[in-house]
């Protein structure tokens, strides 16, 4: 499977009335909370299930609304159950897919409906292990591109980069096509092939790479000393990084290195509690990430735990491939002059979605807010500029060299 970037909420609203009310802004299902208790009941099964059917077809007379007139909605889905040359129509695919269809009319790239089966594989992909090519991938301009392969897994070691640009998955056009679309061709079996177009660039010339998929298995957090230096990879923020960025500070600390690299390249996102856990180990004080909603309501969220990192001498590693919850931890230490950034312009994904799964176990991912650093930069309109620029040169650079990585121990020896 392949990912999308993303700094996600996690909710807890896991109640049928919830569900229902978010079928309903699209369906007209019961506009007044007072009919929340007969909706349910003329919803479920014998078992006490959410019944596709019944929600489909409970009560249409509701289905008032000023601006739209859903009688319309309701005579394309009866000539589409009688007419097409398919019969007969899977109302379950016609449900789901229209549900899609009113979230896709947005135009936001990162709010997207998952069916079930889509719903599972984004779940486990932040549990750690997933089956597909280790890449996450997202919409820029309208393109679908990679926005990281990530270490060891097959997407990198076919010579993906961040940034590539996928015009065709086995064939198929990509223009106009989802990330949720797209997810759903390019993940599969282990051991199974796909094939994708890509272009680094837009104008090269592009060229199919076959990639065999795999399952995935990706640490949070990589750990080693180099030299005198204490060199942490943050591979994704998923549940298990704070308490493995825990252990590693502890032998950091034991082994006495005042030294620190951390290393969010091609690091995607993931969970915004965990960013700022970890933005909180350099910052002793103050806002770590600011919340701005269409309301116009700003939440800030503010350092917390012991800051056992402040004051280390910290170079931090970054480049197109870093997103989200990544570009908020170097956004913090880069604002409060905490670490040196090194690398190149981040992703620039500063918008924060929230996940709410439905019964049916369908889920709502959806763009509720944007992030400023504590300066007030916006990271999703000018992503993280390096304070110190170093681009990587994949076509020259010589096999195990990392130019990066070299100029962070320069700067961390002065």
């Amino acid at each position: 499977m392949i990912n999308e970037n993303n700094t996600v909420s996690k909710r807890g609203k896991f109640g049928f009335i919830v569900s229902i009310i978010v079928v309903a802004g699209f369906f007209g299902m019961g506009y007044f909370t007072g009919q929340g208790v007969i909706i349910k009941k003329q919803s479920l099964n014998s078992e006490g299930n959410v019944d596709i059917t019944k929600v489909i077809n409970l009560k249409r007379s509701l289905n008032n609304s000023d601006s739209v007139d859903f009688n319309e909605f309701w005579q394309v889905w009866d000539r589409v159950k009688e007419k097409y040359v398919k019969q007969p129509a899977k109302e379950a695919d016609m449900f789901y897919g229209a549900i899609s269809g009113m979230v896709s009319a947005l135009g936001d790239p990162y709010s997207v409906f998952m069916p079930p089966q889509v719903a599972s594989d984004f779940s486990k992909s932040l549990s750690g292990e997933f089956s597909g090519i280790g890449a996450e991938i997202g919409i820029k301009e309208d393109q679908l591109v990679v926005v990281a392969p990530l270490p060891g897994t097959p997407a990198e070691k076919a010579g993906l980069h961040a940034g590539d640009k996928i015009l065709a998955i086995d064939g198929v056009d990509t223009y106009g096509m989802d990330t949720i679309t797209a997810v759903t061709k390019i993940r599969g079996e282990a051991g199974t092939q796909v094939v994708l177009l890509v272009t680094p660039d837009g104008i090269k010339k592009a060229e199919e790479v076959k990639i065999t998929r795999a399952t995935i298995s990706v640490p949070s957090v990589i750990y080693e000393q180099k030299e005198d230096v204490a060199y942490l990879r943050i591979m994704q923020f998923n549940e298990d990084t704070t308490s493995e960025l825990d252990k590693y500070i502890k032998k950091l600390k034991k082994d006495n290195l005042n030294k620190v690299i951390l290393d969010l390249r091609n690091n995607p996102g993931g969970y915004l509690d965990a960013a700022i856990a970890m933005a909180s180990e350099w910052v002793q004080d103050g806002v770590v990430v600011s919340e701005r909603f269409s309301s116009g309501q700003q939440n800030n969220h503010n350092s917390l735990g012991e800051h056992r990192l402040a004051g280390i001498k910290t170079a931090v590693l970054v480049n197109a491939g870093s997103a989200s919850a990544s570009e908020i931890v170097a956004g913090a230490l880069q604002d409060y002059k905490a670490g040196t950034i090194i690398g190149e312009k981040t992703y620039g994904k500063g918008s924060v979605q929230e996940f709410e799964p439905f019964p049916d176990g369908s889920a709502l991912k959806i763009t509720v807010a944007e992030w400023f650093t504590p300066k007030g930069k916006n990271i999703n309109k000018e992503g993280i500029i390096p304070d110190v620029e170093v681009k990587e040169d994949y076509e020259n650079e010589a096999v195990g060299q990392d130019v990066m990585m070299d100029k962070a121990m320069e700067i961390l020896s002065q």
